[in-house]
């Protein structure tokens, strides 16, 4: 029986409310705060990365819509930091995780589902040959990372300094503002290059002639298209110097094709990672490559092992079955063409708005139509956090939440166009900041902030109730009423 498209969803999508106020959601974020640090478990989904008192609580998602604690309901775009390319609660991925926890999650030996997601994966994937999956990208990156190392006998890693992100691990965070508690040892073993730069990469290998274990990148991103000749070039430039060619797909994998961005572009890399997308949101990650290297993590190698991606919870059923669901998805749907349509549709349209508003030179969208994100920029045409600031509180005003435009199969034309309307709305409110010269007028409370920071913006956190309050009342899932 063939799966339901992402857009034939089996509930009607909610109505999308104007909002002024964010009553349990402010008390819920406090709360937040008083027991997680940084009042998020992932610091792009902090409150510090939206207006100040209107960060939105979620309490369950239909579709590409979300309904906060106060019960509004959002046309939502970033789709779990672009992990939710189907859309909120697809019935197929959630029956086949239901299904696999109902038969038992994790177990002694390995499961057939670990051999039906192997088997479907290397037949999706080119030029792969093993994969091992995980829970998360960074421990799949840092075994890529640690694989290279072994096979090369080296130590330095050259990444992408263009691309914001790799691993929560040490090696990586360092090159980030974020690094305190990350030891001074070791520092320099991480060396960086631009993007779309062969004449940059080409000198950081010469400088480090010999000593580079892995190249690793993103093979495209939401801003930036290879180069005629860029991934061609740094394929070649790997193989000259014998270092092992990396390609993060967290992004661009199941996004830019189900085979993700080496599909696309016609260049294999040596390993490569994925994450987000692969489960639809459910945590399920992935390491691929060729057999030579990922067999030093396993049996048939007479060489000293790598210890690669040992952990209890990399097999656990549901990930897996949501994977094979996920697949099963692409395989019956156009599921990137749906996405990549309805992305341009939208950037028309958004671009159409700003351009009436007459701020067409400061409202921008750019990147891939499956993976746009909007740039906010002053009166000087500089990029400005307090104008992105001004531009997020009109689109939650007016029902939209996103820190981007990265969309979803699940997107309708109807969510489209709610969102090109209040973008609308919130280019009037822009254009009257441009000719005030500010946002102060119109703006409340204090700009946002880049994520990783080395410190935390002064008044970052909202006023903390004391520990014995009572919890605020929630709208709990599926019933509309009111829960403690």
């Amino acid at each position: 029986m063939p799966t339901p498209s992402p857009q034939d969803q089996p509930f009607p999508q909610p109505a999308v409310g104007r909002r002024t106020a964010w009553t349990a959601s402010a008390a819920a974020q406090a709360r937040l705060h008083h027991l997680v640090p940084g009042g998020a478990h992932t610091y792009a989904r902090g409150s510090d990365q939206y207006p100040e008192g209107q960060a939105p609580v979620l309490v369950r998602g239909q579709g590409a819509r979300v309904q906060d604690a106060d019960g509004t309901w959002y046309v939502e775009y970033g789709m779990g930091l672009r992990s939710v390319t189907l859309g909120h609660g697809y019935a197929p991925v959630a029956d086949a995780v239901a299904r696999a926890a109902a038969a038992g999650t994790s177990f002694s030996r390995p499961s057939v589902l670990e051999l039906d997601a192997a088997e479907r994966f290397l037949a999706t994937v080119p030029g792969a040959d093993m994969v091992k999956f995980a829970k998360n990208g960074s421990d799949a990156t840092t075994a890529a990372l640690r694989l290279a190392r072994a096979a090369t006998g080296r130590d330095v890693v050259a990444v992408c300094s263009s691309q914001p992100f790799f691993s929560t691990d040490d090696w990586f965070i360092h090159t980030t503002g974020m690094d305190a508690g990350i030891p001074d040892r070791g520092r320099e073993l991480t060396v960086g290059f631009p993007y779309n730069d062969l004449a940059a990469l080409r000198a950081l290998l010469d400088a480090h002639h010999g000593r580079v274990a892995a190249i690793v990148l993103e093979a495209a991103t939401g801003t930036a298209e290879p180069a005629p000749g860029f991934l061609d070039g740094v394929r070649a430039l790997a193989t000259e110097h014998g270092a092992v060619l990396v390609f993060d797909e967290m992004i661009t994998g199941l996004r830019w094709a189900a085979g993700g961005a080496q599909q696309v572009y016609g260049v294999v890399p040596d390993l490569s990672t994925w994450g987000k997308a692969l489960g639809n949101g459910i945590a399920v990650s992935a390491l691929a490559g060729r057999r030579e290297l990922m067999e030093l993590g396993g049996l048939a190698t007479g060489r000293p092992r790598v210890f690669l991606l040992s952990t209890t919870h990399g097999p656990e059923t549901t990930g897996l079955a949501a994977y094979l669901a996920v697949s099963d998805a692409y395989a019956e749907h156009d599921v990137v063409g749906l996405m990549e349509r309805q992305g341009e549709r939208l950037r028309r349209g958004v671009e159409e708005v700003a351009l009436a508003a007459g701020v067409g030179e400061h409202v921008t969208v750019s990147g891939r139509s499956s993976c746009l994100v909007f740039g906010t920029r002053d009166l000087a045409g500089r990029p400005s956090q307090a104008f992105r600031a001004l531009f997020l509180q009109e689109l939650l005003r007016h029902g939209v939440l996103g820190q981007s435009f990265v969309i979803s199969a699940a997107h309708t034309h109807d969510d489209v166009d709610l969102t090109i309307e209040a973008v609308s709305r919130a280019c009037v409110v822009y254009e009257k900041a441009l000719d005030a010269g500010g946002v102060d007028e119109f703006l409340r409370g204090r700009p946002v902030a880049p994520a990783l920071r080395s410190h935390a913006a002064p008044r970052a956190l909202p006023d903390l109730p004391a520990p014995d309050v009572e919890a605020p009342t929630v709208v709990g899932p599926g019933t509309g009423e009111a829960r403690p």
